[in-house]
């Protein structure tokens, strides 16, 4: 009977990386758990496999062939004590920095210390062993598949990466005999490319650069990216938290959850700069991501990564735009027209955050600093275009509510001349306000508090496992706490604690007090504006901005496909364009 490869996906898909990243040297030793891996390698001409009963000496054969070589080569060795023998090898090659893929195959980990035979914990090597260890799990779906392809990935680009060095791969098998797959499926390769590499042709097609939060960015650094998106007709998608102050930049959040059909999102490139973003979203499912991060780690957020660029970004951006092409930025224009149009027909809001944002986004003082709570505060204000005078920024590296105003305090210390915003909702603000306490607050800080009594998060409509659950308020969101929007409680702590307090309930107390609040002088004292909303009311603003009313262009483009169906309006196009 022929023999062809396995049906086991995971192995399926380490095999095909092995044969795009080029490792073709193979030492195999003897046993029933690896049995579809080197029987699916075996009857492939690529590779070049070596058998060696004993682990231990098959290690070192690796480490032999790999310094005359020059080449990555891969072990592969059974369950039980086998890997233990692979040890004394993966230190020498830790120290001779050679790079060794070992490849240890196991049952599920689910059976790790349920005394089933030949069942060992692999789930921490010795330090001084391999560079890194990964685990390929059974696939069962999409998303466990997607996994395997970037830890293998990951593994093998760490062969070589920082200086070579042994890698550990711990292999699930279920143990199938269907060897029947004639073909592998072409596996994604994700590539390193370091400032001294080669780098990659720019594919045709739309271009953008999405920064998530970032820290301040250098003039020198956001020209380099205006004069990439010249060259490329390229926009750069932003983050609140981007502190890009370009011509190119994007805030296409408001745009981006509209129910329209959108040719600006999904770009064939995303140029992905930056840290950790609630906001990826703005740009869709792009084709293919570039990363480019001095750290060159594996960070597939959008599961289309192909490069990682490991450089500082201002040589990233200089290198693509050597040969500037002059011409008109279409791709920028189209999207700035999306978003003039829909912040040009906010509808009438109720008095809410979103409303509270809406008012405030463009009437900070110049030169002032913003720090954002998450989840309402980043998208509330992240709707809108906020000057790129006012440097943003947010905890979202944890994600958490707590420590929020802390941060904000710190960093108001480095420049005590300069005003420092804060925004958050109750639940952060309770957590968090020990801090309001501290003795070294100064006369610039200036914290908006949106009150509504609980988490209204987890209200929201867009919530759709949570909005039909009963009685929610109860633990869920955490309502009733803190004097349940008593009109004293803030404003006695705070005023004790020597702060400025105003406060606001419907959009008429609102207009009375907030210029106080945004005067660009500094005052005696810190301030706290606190703002009493409804969590209805936060829901029904949250539901207009998601269902703003379209042009006539949308809604007879979309009252025409639903008359003759889009088979048919896709054939009208066709015959347009002729």
């Amino acid at each position: 009977m022929e023999q062809f490869y396995t049906d086991e996906r995971n192995v399926q898909i380490l095999i095909a990386l092995l044969k795009e990243h080029g490792i073709k040297k193979v030492v195999a030793s003897p046993g029933s758990t690896n049995v579809t891996f080197v029987g699916s390698i075996q009857q492939d001409s690529f590779f070049e496999i070596y058998s060696s009963v004993d682990e231990r000496s098959a290690a070192y054969i690796a480490c032999g062939l790999a310094a005359e070589s020059g080449e990555s080569v891969a072990l592969s060795c059974t369950g039980a004590t086998a890997s233990r023998n692979y040890y004394p090898a993966l230190t020498e090659a830790f120290y001779r920095k050679l790079p060794i893929l070992a490849i240890t195959s196991t049952q599920d980990e689910s059976k790790i210390g349920h005394m089933i035979p030949q069942i060992i914990d692999r789930t921490v090597q010795p330090l001084d062993t391999v560079k890194c260890s990964v685990h390929l799990q059974t696939v069962k779906d999409a998303a466990d598949a997607w996994d395997c392809n970037v830890k293998a990935n990951k593994a093998i680009l760490e062969l070589t990466h920082g200086g070579n060095g042994p890698v550990h791969v711990n292999l699930t098998t279920t143990y199938s005999r269907n060897f029947m797959v004639k073909e592998l499926k072409r596996e994604r390769k994700i590539e390193r490319v370091m400032t001294y590499g080669k780098f990659p042709d720019i594919p045709k097609g739309k271009i953008a650069v999405y920064i998530g939060s970032h820290v301040r960015m250098s003039k020198s650094l956001a020209e380099s990216i205006d004069l990439f998106c010249e060259t490329h007709n390229a926009i750069v998608a932003v983050d609140p938290t981007a502190n890009y102050t370009g011509r190119y930049r994007v805030p296409y959040m408001l745009v981006a959850q509209q129910s329209i059909e959108d040719e600006n999102r999904n770009p064939d490139l995303l140029i992905h700069i930056g840290e950790m973003s609630d906001m990826a979203g703005i740009v869709g499912q792009p084709k293919s991501v570039w990363r480019v991060n001095e750290d060159g780690k594996i960070v597939d957020r959008f599961q289309t990564l192909r490069y990682v660029f490991e450089m500082p970004e201002h040589l990233f951006f200089e290198h693509y735009s050597k040969s500037l092409l002059s011409r008109q930025n279409t791709y920028y224009n189209s999207c700035m027209e999306k978003c003039n149009y829909f912040w040009n027909n906010i509808p009438e809001l109720p008095f809410s955050h979103i409303w509270v944002a809406f008012r405030l986004h463009n009437l900070l003082p110049m030169g002032s600093v913003l720090h954002l709570g998450i989840l309402s505060p980043l998208r509330s204000w992240g709707y809108f275009p906020i000057p790129s005078h006012i440097e943003v920024y947010c905890n979202q590296g944890g994600f958490g509510i707590d420590g929020n105003m802390s941060s904000l305090l710190g960093a108001s210390l480095v420049h005590p001349e300069k005003l420092y915003f804060g925004v958050v909702g109750d639940l952060s603000f309770f957590y968090d306000m020990n801090v309001l306490g501290n003795r070294h607050v100064g006369e610039n800080v200036r914290i908006l508090l949106i009150n509504n009594a609980l988490a209204a998060e987890f209200h929201l409509f867009k919530q759709t496992n949570l909005t039909k659950v009963n009685e929610i308020e109860r633990f869920l969101s955490a309502g009733g706490h803190f004097g349940c929007k008593s009109l004293d409680v803030v404003k006695h702590l705070v005023e004790d604690w020597g702060y400025e307090y105003l406060t606001a309930s419907t959009k008429e107390d609102f207009e009375k007090v907030y210029e106080r609040f945004i005067t660009p002088d500094l005052t005696e004292k810190p301030m706290i504006f606190e703002v009493f909303t409804d969590v209805n009311d936060e829901n029904e603003a949250l539901r207009r901005m998601y269902f703003i009313e379209s042009s006539t262009r949308y809604k007879v483009k979309n009252a025409v496909k639903n008359i003759i169906g889009e088979d048919r309006m896709e054939i009208i196009k066709k015959i347009i364009k002729r």
